[in-house]
Formats: C-alpha cells, sequence, structure tokens
C-alpha cells in the first residue's frame, strides 16, 4: 500500500463492524466509522478501541438521511482525506411475518440497510473514480441470498444490496473501482449470541454444515481482501461466508 488509505466502516461500533476496523486499522488504514446521532456510548467507545491501540475516527451519522450522509463525508473529507475504501455495513432488523408487517418496520428498514448504500456510496464513488482507485463492500446477508421467515424487509433490503453491487460494479470498473457484496450467514456476535442457547442449539447450528458460528474475525478477513490490491480482479460478486448454510 503506496500511502495510507482511508477507510470508512457505516455501523462499526461493535459486532462486525468493529471487527472490521480493528482488521482494516492493523493493515494500515485510517478508519472511520459512523455511528447513530443518539448514541450516547459513541465516545466511550472510541476511548475503549483507543486503550487497545485503535485510534478510531468516530462521525454521528444518520445513514438513511441523504443530508446527514454528505455532511457526514464531507466532514471526513476535510479531517482524513478522501475516502478509498467503503464497507456499507449499517443495518438494523425488524423481524415479523408479513402480515403483521406496518410501513413503519418496512421503511425503517429499507431506509437503513439499502437506501444509506446509496447515500454513502454517492458521496465517494466519484472521487474514487477520479483517483483511478476505489473500493466499495457491501455487508449483505445468507438472508438476502435464501430468505428467511419473518423478513420480507430485511431480506429484500440485503438482496437489492447486491443488485446494487451488480449495477455500479459494471459502471466503474474500467476506472479501478470495484463494488462486491459479502453475505455472512450466523455470525457469533452480540446480536446473535443474545439468542437463547437452546433456540441456536436447536434451530441455528443444525443448519449450518461445520456446526458453528462464524467469527466476527472471519467476515472481516474476506472484507480486507477484498479491499486489497490483490482482489483488484473481483468485482461485482457476492461472496458466501456461512458455513456452507446455503450454497448457490
Amino acid at each position: 500500500m503506496d500511502k495510507q488509505r482511508v477507510a470508512l466502516v457505516t455501523g462499526g461500533m461493535g459486532g462486525l463492524g468493529e471487527a472490521i476496523c480493528i482488521k482494516l486499522a492493523a493493515l494500515g488504514h485510517t478508519v472511520a466509522t459512523t455511528y447513530s446521532p443518539g448514541n450516547t456510548k459513541a465516545q466511550e467507545w472510541v476511548a475503549a478501541m483507543k486503550a487497545r491501540g485503535y485510534a478510531f475516527h468516530a462521525y454521528a451519522c444518520d445513514v438513511a438521511d441523504w443530508n446527514s450522509s454528505v455532511e457526514c463525508v464531507q466532514k471526513i473529507g476535510a479531517e482524513l482525506g478522501p475516502v478509498d475504501v467503503l464497507v456499507n455495513n449499517a443495518g438494523i432488523t425488524r423481524d415479523m411475518t408479513f402480515k403483521k408487517m406496518d410501513r413503519v418496520n418496512w421503511d425503517a428498514v429499507l431506509h437503513t440497510n439499502l437506501d444509506s448504500v446509496f447515500n454513502v456510496s454517492k458521496q465517494v464513488c466519484d472521487g474514487m473514480v477520479d483517483r483511478g482507485w476505489g473500493r466499495i463492500i457491501n455487508i449483505s446477508s445468507v438472508n438476502g441470498q435464501k430468505g428467511a421467515f419473518g423478513q420480507t424487509n430485511y431480506s429484500a433490503a440485503k438482496a437489492g444490496m447486491h443488485g446494487f453491487t451488480k449495477a455500479l460494479s459494471l459502471e466503474v470498473a474500467r476506472k479501478g473501482v470495484t463494488v462486491n457484496t459479502i453475505s455472512p450467514g450466523y455470525i457469533g456476535t452480540k446480536m446473535v449470541m443474545a439468542i437463547p442457547k437452546e433456540v441456536l442449539d436447536s434451530k441455528i447450528i443444525p443448519q449450518i454444515p461445520m456446526g458453528r458460528l462464524g467469527k466476527p474475525e472471519e467476515v472481516a478477513g474476506l472484507v480486507a481482501y477484498l479491499a486489497s490490491e490483490e482482489a483488484a480482479f473481483v468485482t461485482g460478486a457476492n461472496i458466501a461466508i456461512n458455513g456452507g448454510q446455503h450454497m448457490q
């Protein structure tokens, strides 16, 4: 890496996003992350990471909102420089059957999980093209590939992310910019580990041929590869990392 590249990881505090931030920092990137404006513990997280040796830069941003995304990326550019690697990781769930699904919970998931990909990518893509180098990595889900009971909103948003990947990758392929999707299965984050153990052991683990949950560090390693020079010929791909739970 000729220079210290700037990487932006949306929703990077905790869970998978935190592992991605740590991996990219360990490889020499200057790492920025976003957090929801209402998150009162953001600075505690920054301080805790600093104590572990990671000087992350955190920015309040509602990635579901266009104006907030514009302001956030402009601030990152002014303070750190232009974004070279974007990891669209921010996401939420609002699970319920379609019979019970209302417009509020549909919109919340589509805005946060899919509109955000447009809102943030739009701020960095032209600059990547102009500089002749860039990486956009979209964190989707196995449930965007195979569907999931009670997740019409989430599955639609995550499938939409890969449609975005394929189309944008065609537009920027000749400009040194790659766009890819990663679709993790069940990863051992705090959110997944909050599922009752009996449900994990009886319903989820048996679906995974490897017989275990994935590790956040394993997904972060895949992100690091796609962000690297070695991955320059990989674009428009949807890479599954799910322990064999779903194969295409």
